[in-house]
């Protein structure tokens, strides 16, 4: 069933997206993303393209080409998941082998293209789809200034881990551009509704 699932983050309980560990107890905020069920992502972020994941070889010959977003969403059923950052620990152990492990659900459901996004260069993400062997079943995007995030409303300061800038852990089902789905966990170190086996049963 499509619900948009927005929540309050505590930071009194944030852990380390690297390993669970427990840092210091930080003021209160709430949390409230600009994007949610029936937003239009290219109407939102007009302006804003993400980087294909790719060596640094293929990123000169393209002369550092970047993607569109008309060109990832427009006229296809995408699921998309974000994460805080490549090679660290829960999104490396649990969140994109959730949907590699799923990826034969996914099209029997006739969904397109299953997108792994992170406020990452294109390189990093290349390098890491390669380690976690996922290349083949999603396709990796850098945002590398974390404009994409920003212009959802999805961007998370993770300064307290060394991360600096990133984006909330979340996932989204898109068709034609329109945000049918999204999921938004309360901690960036949580993992229970981004996943491949929660969206699976919303699509």
């Amino acid at each position: 069933m499509a619900s948009t699932i927005l929540k309050r983050t505590s930071f009194s309980s944030l852990r380390s997206v690297a390993g669970g560990l427990r840092m210091g107890a930080t003021p209160f905020r709430a949390f409230a993303a600009k994007v949610e069920a029936g937003t239009d992502l290219l109407a939102a972020a007009p302006d804003v393209s993400l980087q294909k994941a790719r060596s640094w070889d293929d990123g000169v010959s393209s002369k550092f080409a970047t993607t569109p977003l008309k060109d990832i969403f427009r006229d296809k059923r995408i699921v998309i998941f974000g994460l805080p950052g490549a090679y660290t620990g829960v999104c490396s152990q649990q969140h994109v082998p959730s949907y590699k492990n799923n990826i034969e659900k996914f099209r029997a459901q006739k969904v397109d293209s299953v997108i792994c996004v992170a406020v990452n260069d294109p390189y990093v993400m290349n390098a890491w789809a390669e380690k976690l062997e996922a290349i083949n079943a999603i396709e990796f995007y850098g945002d590398f200034d974390g404009s994409f995030h920003k212009s959802l409303g999805l961007e998370k300061d993770l300064s307290a881990a060394l991360l600096g800038p990133r984006s909330q852990r979340w996932s989204a089902f898109v068709v034609d551009g329109k945000v049918k789905v999204l999921n938004i966990e309360e901690a960036p170190s949580d993992f229970k509704v981004s996943g491949a086996d929660h969206i699976l049963k919303q699509i």
